[in-house]
């Protein structure tokens, strides 16, 4: 039995079959074309060769000891994606067993003896599949991602694609960063990714309450297990039974918090809190933090064996000084969004202030460039951003305390009355009944920001 190796996993070809002879001709002609063999006797030894990963298409003989090629197709269906295609090589006269296999998920079959040409036909055609299957689940996870983040960058682009493999497959996932990266939505495209996406996706924020109450709200509780407690509560838990719960900073749960964590990670199941009998729960979880949780160990504030039930894959969102290209992309859609929100015109991006943005090391992240660009053009003159309107650490420009106050309030109900006015089709009863104000009000209103002569 050969042992996989380093190598581009789409070229790489796992012959099964008891027969050298055969696994030698086989082996020859696909190394001839370029790809990466390797051989297993039996069927056990084929899939022990799969589940160590990388291979791309097994070729595997129907009749073999210990463990036959319909078994090993079996076996290999109930693998996570991505999964080998199965090719099945059948003696002359076992075509019906060769398109049952087919049916319970083999790609495809040719008969022994056979054509040398019509087994590269078949392995091309296979590999080829291969290919485009990937790239095809790459690009959802990209645009998974792309649903939740806005980027350019190659290191978000790596993220992405790490994003695209994990999410099919039901492991803990640790998504770490800096405050304002962005770990939210990197969690939201990993559910959307995922096998569960149409199942619930229940959040909870370690840091929102004490340790007595975060412990009842993830486990639940029954009636009277603590004071207030005036009537049961199922928990987290068991609301994202069969779906993904994400606990977003992590890394502030307190001690017992911690080790009843890690029971439901071992033992897949929780006990509510004021009751005896455990309950099993189908939860993928995901975690998010700030913290290093490494340096929180070593600190001994984190528990070491929860740290690495929870790190089973890991990704790291990088922060905005280390992928300056995704400044102007992310920009634009903020000024964009802004400006249809306060009823502006659309603002422009211009070279000063890309420049001034681009300068800027972003200690907050894109929830910091988000906020930045949001009260420039609520502070804006039909949304013309001048430099002076951006935070004074960015600008350079040092603003009277309290400045822009009265403006910042005028635009946001500038552009609470657009869109009352852009749902109610210009009919100005139905929106001042949207508003909850008077219609006289909104006539005055939409004379004083310029929205028409109020006769509507």
């Amino acid at each position: 039995m050969s042992a996989p190796g380093p190598g581009d996993a789409d070229k790489r070809v796992l012959i099964v079959d008891d027969d050298a002879g055969v696994r030698f001709t086989l082996k020859g002609l696909l190394e001839d074309e370029g790809l990466e063999v390797l051989e297993a006797a039996d069927g056990e030894q084929g899939l022990a060769l799969v589940e160590r990963g990388g291979v791309a298409l097994v070729l595997s003989d129907v009749r073999m000891p210990k463990l036959d090629g319909l078994g090993l197709l079996a076996r290999l269906q109930e693998l996570p994606e991505p999964r080998p295609h199965v090719v099945l090589l059948t003696a002359h006269g076992n075509e019906r067993l060769a398109v049952e296999a087919m049916k319970r998920g083999a790609y495809d079959y040719f008969k022994k003896p056979f054509e040398l040409e019509d087994v590269l036909t078949v392995v091309r055609r296979a590999l080829g599949t291969v290919r485009l299957t990937r790239e095809n689940s790459r690009l959802q996870g990209e645009v998974a991602l792309l649903r939740s983040l806005i980027f350019v960058s190659p290191a978000m682009s790596r993220l992405a694609e790490l994003v695209t493999r994990v999410a099919p497959r039901d492991v803990t996932v640790l998504i770490t960063g800096e405050s304002g990266t962005g770990k939210e939505r990197v969690a939201e495209a990993l559910v959307a990714a995922s096998k569960r996406a149409d199942r619930p996706f229940v959040r909870f924020n370690c840091a929102a309450l004490t340790e007595e109450l975060a412990e009842a709200e993830l486990f639940g509780h029954s009636k009277g297990a603590f004071t207030g407690a005036v009537r049961a509560r199922p928990g987290l838990f068991r609301e994202a039974d069969g779906g993904t719960l994400l606990l977003d900073e992590v890394g502030e749960l307190g001690a017992s918090v911690q080790a009843r964590l890690l029971r439901v990670l071992q033992e897949g199941e929780v006990r509510p809190v004021g009751e005896e009998r455990p309950v099993k729960v189908d939860v993928r979880l995901v975690a998010a933090t700030h913290r290093d949780l490494a340096a929180e160990v070593k600190a001994g504030r984190f528990r070491e064996d929860l740290y690495y039930r929870l790190k089973v894959v890991h990704l790291h969102v990088p922060s905005l000084r280390e992928r300056p290209e995704d400044i102007p992309v992310l920009a634009r859609h903020f000024l964009s969004r802004a400006a249809k929100a306060f009823g502006l015109p659309a603002a422009q991006l211009t070279r000063p202030l890309l420049e001034k943005l681009t300068s800027w090391s972003w200690p907050g992240n894109v929830r910091e460039l988000e906020n930045a660009l949001e009260s420039a053009v609520a502070l804006s003159a039909d949304g013309a951003i001048e430099l002076s309107l951006l935070p004074s650490a960015v600008s350079g420009v040092e603003l009277e305390p309290g400045a822009g106050l009265k403006e910042k309030l005028e635009a946001t109900e500038r552009g609470l009355i657009v869109t009352a006015m852009d749902a109610a089709r210009g009919n100005v009863s139905e929106a001042a009944r949207q508003l909850r104000i008077g219609r006289a009000t909104l006539h005055d209103k939409l004379k004083k920001y310029g929205l028409g002569d109020g006769t509507a």
